[in-house]
């Protein structure tokens, strides 16, 4: 046979196209050609090809080969096309039979010695094409994060030659099992944190209704450390928000099976750029937002990121997913993060210091914080004000509670939400918030006077709605009462 047919896996964002491999001997001079606008990596893998095939003891047919990789519109880029292709050139050439290769799809970047290496992506391509029906051989080093997907049928082959034995039907690879459920997800405890009753209810309210926070104090007050621990008093997560989450790391090969079904926790330096943030590059990639996806995105010391960083955050905050376009590729990734961000009240950093150490002038205050656009803070749900501990609270034996105890109330909280409306609160539309947040008579008058008085916008308007229906949700009330949008205005005061 002069023809074999194989199947592949491209990546497109977050989807992956299937990919038909053909692979064609004809009569001619010899030469190896590759069609299917392949990239540069995957062009050099004729090379690898060629030398894997011939270490392995196989022979490489001295004829004209031409491989397509179809659909022909479709960039391919990286080394998974190498197996595919070794597989190919072999049915092609009678070396191996060609009976059985529809009922796998194939992809491993090959080693000059014919070993596997592993390929960027597993997880992700596994996620999207295990409906096909088709079993997935690949690397033995990304086989195990691509078996997380509990339906799909994975063999790991640690070489060429053991890919060829199973085709021919003399030692069969073993079907990789599930990936076995870690049994607990740790992380830094909130008890560990002295003091700050005020900011560990206002994150407390923001974990349980998937709610946005800025908090501003001076340096050493505790911000960061809040911030490590918020992402262990978020509800646990479910199967297909790991597997997002874990897709999601997985196409920048950065996914580790240590970290199932943990909170993503990312933390940018103020150096980052945009595209750092949101993703891009020729084949684009998910950025910080993405990779947070499920998670926490942490942005400390917030008024030195430049400010047009800043703002690419404004629409996946509203949206929950990020668009990159390019001349000629879009791709769509999910961005669903939950932002927790951290700044000093001053430069110095001491403006309300018990101690009165600020020495800032009211026109430098005020152009810092003008760092941050307004329109920025007004999509951020909670603004925290975290003081300076003072040395009673600082020396006094910790009673502080726990993160499980502070967890245990959110997921209940949660669990309310998803009861009532089937999702949380910060995801709730125009309609829903008439529908499950209007507070009574008392409460609408409050809010009208907040209004007037903080000058906020329909966005802020909402916005507090959705926290004091969190609020509700903590303290089991069925109804928003005045207490409840009280306190949720009170979060909104700090930065505006």
């Amino acid at each position: 046979m002069s023809l074999a047919v194989l199947y592949s896996r491209a990546l497109t964002g977050m989807d992956a196209p299937e990919v038909v491999v053909e692979v064609h001997l004809a009569n001619g001079l010899p030469s190896f050609t590759i069609v299917g606008l392949p990239e540069a990596e995957v062009k050099e893998s004729k090379d690898r090809v060629r030398a894997a095939l011939q270490t392995a003891q196989f022979e490489f047919p001295a004829r004209r080969i031409t491989v397509n990789l179809a659909p022909a519109d479709l960039p391919k880029e990286s080394g998974r096309y190498d197996l595919p292709i070794a597989l190919g050139i072999l049915a092609a050439s009678g070396q191996i039979p060609s009976d059985s290769l529809s009922r796998y799809e194939f992809a491993g970047e090959l080693a000059l010695t014919g070993e596997l290496r592993p390929i960027r992506g597993a997880l992700a391509m596994t996620y999207k094409s295990y409906k096909s029906g088709r079993a997935f051989v690949l690397p033995v080093d990304s086989a195990a994060e691509a078996a997380l997907v509990s339906d799909a049928v994975i063999y790991p082959a640690r070489s060429l030659l053991e890919v060829c034995s199973h085709l021919c039907g003399r030692t069969a690879l073993v079907q990789m099992d599930a990936a076995t459920e870690q049994t607990k997800v740790s992380y830094a405890d909130f008890g560990e944190v002295k003091g700050q009753s005020g900011p560990k209810r206002a994150l407390e309210i923001a974990a349980a209704g998937g709610h946005s926070v800025i908090m501003s104090g001076p340096p050493g007050a505790g911000k960061s450390m809040l911030a490590s621990r918020f992402a262990g008093i978020l509800p646990s997560m479910t199967e297909e928000e790991a597997l997002e989450s874990a897709a999601l790391q997985s196409l920048n090969g950065s996914y580790k099976l240590e970290n199932w079904k943990r909170r993503p926790f990312r933390s940018p330096h103020h150096t980052a750029s945009g595209v750092a943030l949101v993703g891009g590059g020729g084949i684009p990639r998910p950025g910080e937002i993405s990779l947070a996806h499920r998670g926490v995105l942490f942005l400390d010391e917030l008024p030195e990121f430049d400010r047009k960083v800043l703002e690419v955050l404004r629409e996946p905050l509203e949206s929950g997913q990020i668009t990159i376009s390019r001349a000629a590729r879009q791709a769509d990734f999910p961005a669903q993060f939950q932002l927790v961000a951290a700044m000093n009240p001053c430069p110095c950093g001491y403006l309300g210091h018990y101690n009165n150490k600020c020495r800032c002038t009211p026109d430098q205050v005020t152009r810092y914080k003008a760092k941050i656009s307004g329109p920025l803070l007004d999509r951020i749900d909670l603004h925290i004000e975290v003081s300076a501990l003072k040395e009673d609270e600082l020396t006094n034996a910790n009673t502080a509670e726990s993160s499980d105890s502070i967890r245990a109330r959110v997921e209940q909280a949660r669990e309310t939400q998803l009861q009532r409306q089937g999702k949380a609160n910060f995801m709730l539309g125009t309609t829903e918030i008439e529908q499950y947040c209007q507070p009574d008579n008392a409460g609408l008058t409050l809010l009208k006077t907040a209004i007037a008085k903080l000058n906020l916008s329909a966005r802020a308007y909402h916005r507090i709605l959705k926290v004091a229906r969190t609020i509700a949700d903590l303290n089991h009330a069925a109804n928003i009462q005045p207490a409840h949008i009280a306190e949720a205005i009170q979060y909104r005061r700090h930065g505006l």
